[in-house]
């Protein structure tokens, strides 16, 4: 109710006050107040618009005033911003023109330093080139029968082998408690030279007394003499025939002059052991019996063919008794016949048997014959690929190890693992050197130097990724990975006592061909180096057998003739 009356109220007097407005309207009073108001806004107004048109006029006039100074002063203006372009532009010109200037020089000097970088680069290269080839000569300069397998006679300006024994405090010569060699006293030959008693002990009985005893000194000396047996036969006359008969010589003394085994063991022995040339042999033997001696070249000449044939049956017995063997050392080495290369078998085992053969080729080649061919148990080897197809197990020599670690100590010198590992394998030798006969190496010490060989390889591993081997030097790389590869065969004697832990006795074999091949050059036909060979086997093996090698050669050319 209240909403309504207050509505209703409000638009009584808005009613009220159009009525009021209406009234004013149909008087013209609201229209007078009007027209009185618009008249004196429309005064106003016109005063106001004279005004604005004075100003207006003013400021026309102002504008116009300022355009003619604006247009002076953009005149200056313009002209001032065409003389700064044309300078600019003279400028630009003169600044383009210095940096194609500067540019062409620049490119100039870049062409320069491109070609002296070039230049560097061809420089840096050759370097490194010329390090390496230094580092490559210089390997081989330093190559000797030290630090590799070369021997010591083919090394410029070798000097005598160094002892290799680490020094002591002891003084040199026979230690406290030595006992002395002396000169073995021999059988006498000839009388007795008595030396006559002085007269100071002859005069003076009641001071010097005889004892009946006698001191004495022997002067041994070498006489050469010739013995010459006469084989006597009488002669008949066959009365049929009419021919002159007798009874048969033996073998022997089947020609008018005949030498026995003694003659020709000396022979023999002074020209294929000794390397004492045919013409010095004979010349030596002529000398030697005041020239009473005088054999021809081509008997010397025959001699090996002769030992041979007499010894066949005995390189049978080496054969069989080498393919026996516990141990077996085997080599090759080089000859030459008619000027082209040929090699040499070696085997030999520790009981002193020694067989040396002939052959045309290495490899499997060169095996075939061989006692190594058959053979089932340990091969000792310089590492011959070839032989690892051979025998049961096998140890490499380790002096040649030796070396080739002392190499690579003396040309890679930023490595340490190659001094480790040489100085282990000397501590393990001399481990083994001292391992009492009929004794076995003790475990744990043999796997602490496997241990170790192991951890070595390791650190050489490491050394080789921070200092990368050089085509120019890799022999010490590569025999990291050999001694990696071939573990086993480095330290298999430190399992089995009976395994030597070097080929010595092989090289020994080698030296000897070595040093006749020398003498001879070149032989004449296989044959004649077959049969040095086969003689060789026996009189080597013979001679530590016996412990005499003239009487082992005499022995052998007493025999008969074979069948």
């Amino acid at each position: 109710m209240r909403f309504d009356y207050d509505h209703v109220t409000n638009l009584e007097y808005k009613v009220r006050a159009q009525k009021l407005r209406i009234r004013e309207l149909e008087s013209g009073e609201r229209y007078a107040k009007l027209k009185q108001l618009h008249g004196a806004e429309i005064r106003k107004k016109d005063s106001e618009i004279g005004r604005l048109k004075k100003e207006l006029a003013s400021a026309n006039a102002r504008i116009i005033t300022n355009r003619n100074h604006f247009m002076e002063a953009m005149e200056d203006v313009l002209k001032e911003k065409e003389d700064l372009r044309l300078e600019m532009e003279r400028k630009l010109k003169k600044e383009q023109e210095h940096r194609y200037k500067a540019e062409a020089r620049i490119d100039e000097v870049m062409d320069r330093l491109s070609r002296k970088q070039e230049k560097l680069d061809e420089a840096y290269a050759r370097i490194e080139e010329l390090e390496g080839q230094i580092t490559k000569l210089t390997a081989q300069a330093n190559c000797s029968y030290e630090n590799s397998s070369k021997p010591s006679s083919q090394c410029p300006n070798h000097k005598k082998i160094e002892n290799s024994r680490e020094k002591s405090d002891r003084p040199r010569g026979a230690q406290p408690g030595h006992k002395g060699h002396t000169a073995k006293l021999q059988e006498p030959t000839e009388e007795d030279i008595w030396i006559p008693d002085p007269e100071e002990f002859t005069q003076n009985p009641d001071q010097y007394k005889p004892t009946g005893d006698y001191v004495y000194h022997q002067v041994v000396g070498l006489r050469m003499e010739l013995v010459v047996q006469q084989y006597c036969a009488n002669l008949f006359l066959n009365r049929k025939t009419r021919q002159y008969v007798h009874a048969p010589f033996p073998e022997w003394a089947a020609n008018d002059v005949n030498y026995d085994g003694t003659v020709k063991a000396f022979a023999f022995i002074l020209n294929n052991y000794c390397n004492v040339s045919i013409d010095k042999t004979r010349d030596l033997l002529s000398e030697i019996t005041g020239g009473k001696l005088t054999i021809s070249k081509g008997m010397i000449n025959s001699l090996a063919h002769e030992f041979s044939s007499k010894s066949s049956g005995e390189r049978d017995e080496l054969f069989d008794r080498l393919v026996k063997s516990y141990a077996l050392h085997t080599d090759f080495t080089t000859a030459k016949v008619n000027g082209s290369n040929v090699h040499v078998h070696l085997c030999g085992n520790e009981d002193g048997d020694i067989l040396i053969q002939a052959r045309e080729h290495k490899g499997h080649e060169g095996i075939k014959g061989t006692p190594v061919e058959h053979f089932l148990n340990t091969l000792v080897h310089d590492h011959d690929r070839t032989l690892y197809n051979y025998g049961s197990s096998h140890q490499e020599c380790l002096s040649h190890v030796l070396r080739y670690l002392l190499a690579s100590v003396q040309n890679e010198t930023d490595l340490t693992w190659a001094g480790k590992m040489r100085e282990l394998l000397r501590e393990s030798i001399h481990y083994r050197k001292c391992v009492e006969p009929g004794t076995e190496p003790e475990p744990d010490t043999v796997a602490d130097f496997e241990r170790r060989y192991q951890e070595i390889l390791d650190l050489a591993e490491n050394e080789y990724k921070d200092y990368p081997p050089t085509k120019y030097y890799r022999d010490g790389y590569n025999l990291y990975k050999r001694m990696r590869e071939y573990k086993d065969s480095h330290l298999l004697f430190l399992h089995d006592i009976r395994i030597p832990y070097d080929n010595n006795l092989a090289e020994r074999l080698a030296r000897i061909v070595k040093r006749k091949a020398a003498q001879v050059i070149s032989f004449r036909s296989m044959d004649s180096l077959i049969e040095l060979c086969d003689s060789l086997s026996i009189l080597l093996t013979y001679s530590k057998e016996s412990g005499n090698m003239f009487e082992s050669a005499t022995e052998v050319f007493n025999r008969n003739k074979p069948a």
